[in-house]
């Protein structure tokens, strides 16, 4: 159940309630595509790094350990030790990233396996028995994510068929919930908004998959190829054709940046493997900007990465330290990074809660935007 608090223009402070635990939003979810979070750190980590949501990647798990192990050993929370809530994406995002190994009919897609090539079946049916084994908390329905820029009648025809796949996992989801054997037999429903950058295919779009009633909704096949300014186009345009008792999920986006102009335009969540994934090559997201930690200049700079935050790597160690490690090829390296840019991500949506709490957003946002995207 989603609780909206405030606005600030489009902006909303709000809170989510699962069965596993209450989300306060606008939140960042934290990317643990196989049950971890790369680069050395455990659901255990997570809790000292103010993180609220775990993501998990249904794809990836179906093939390894299994989702029917999964399921055997108790679901992800179990799995895991992970003990807030979980969203599991449905294996969609795949059908676009896979796309030299895919075939695509009504019936769902077919897959070569990026691990040994063997092929793999999944449609809304079986994304949702997946996503069911998991546990998750939440589950995204199956659904076409469609490079930008698309031709129009691909993605027309595209959106079509992904409204089609919705009401098949929404029956698939009523049935599996109602099975003794489930382990989460409240699992939530996300739908998925599709259309490209065609600003008619999105609102239809949009117009259709709310008449479900889901319990919340995502705006997808954004950050594939698009420009920012186009995105952000896109959600001005959906925006107001969404639920506003349910939670509103940004997939994959982004930078600091971007996070900030998107809550601006009403988005409530995201997730995006940029904090762990820059972290691991080296570059430390601060409040002053972006720190890349393989520059010269830190070989002797005994100042933590950002002066401004109180993470446990900010308590405890200088930048020359880590500049050490990454040159000398510690895996510490990577996962003092890794846990820096979380507990950044974390923060600033923190704050933003707080800008927003105390009516002060439009504030919080010109004195940090211009800031957040810049390179030190």
């Amino acid at each position: 159940m989603y609780k909206l608090i405030k606005n600030s223009g489009a902006a909303r402070r709000g809170e989510f309630t699962t069965p596993h635990g209450t989300v306060q939003t606008p939140a960042f979810m934290n990317v643990a595509t196989c049950g971890a979070i790369k680069g050395g750190l455990s659901a255990l980590d997570l809790k000292d790094l103010k993180c609220q949501v775990q993501l998990c990647n249904t794809y990836h798990l179906h093939l390894r350990p299994g989702d029917e192990n999964v399921k055997k050993l108790g679901g992800l929370h179990q799995f895991t030790r992970w003990d807030g809530p979980i969203l599991t994406d449905s294996g969609g995002f795949q059908v676009f990233s896979l796309a030299k190994l895919r075939n695509i009919t009504e019936e769902g897609v077919t897959f070569a396996s990026h691990i040994d090539g063997h092929k793999i079946f999944m449609g809304p049916e079986e994304s949702m028995r997946i996503q069911s084994h998991l546990a998750s908390t939440i589950a995204m329905a199956f659904d076409e994510c469609v490079e930008n820029p698309a031709e129009y009648d691909y993605a027309r025809s595209s959106c079509q068929r992904t409204v089609r796949w919705l009401y098949r996992c929404k029956a698939e989801m009523d049935r599996l919930n109602l099975q003794p054997d489930t382990i989460n037999p409240r699992q939530m429903l996300w739908g998925i908004n599709q259309g490209s950058t065609f600003e008619d295919l999105r609102i239809e779009n949009m117009k259709q998959i709310r008449e479900l009633d889901l319990d919340g909704y995502a705006i997808g096949g954004l950050a594939v190829g698009e420009t920012a300014e186009e995105m952000y186009r896109i959600i001005e345009a959906v925006e107001p054709e969404m639920p506003k008792d349910k939670p509103r999920y940004l997939m994959g986006v982004g930078t600091p940046a971007n996070i900030l102009e998107s809550v601006k335009r009403g988005v409530d969540i995201f997730d995006c493997v940029m904090p762990s994934r820059n972290a691991r090559h080296g570059h430390a997201f601060t409040w002053d900007g972006c720190r890349n930690m393989m520059n010269a200049k830190y070989t002797l700079d005994e100042k933590p990465l950002d002066e401004h935050c109180d993470c446990p790597v900010c308590r405890n160690f200088t930048r020359a330290y880590i500049h050490h490690l990454f040159k000398s090829g510690e895996m510490l390296a990577m996962r003092l990074c890794v846990m820096h840019n979380i507990y950044f991500y974390n923060s600033l949506l923190e704050q933003i809660r707080s800008s927003l709490d105390q009516n002060c957003f439009e504030e919080f946002y010109s004195n940090n935007i211009l800031k957040l995207g810049a390179r030190i």
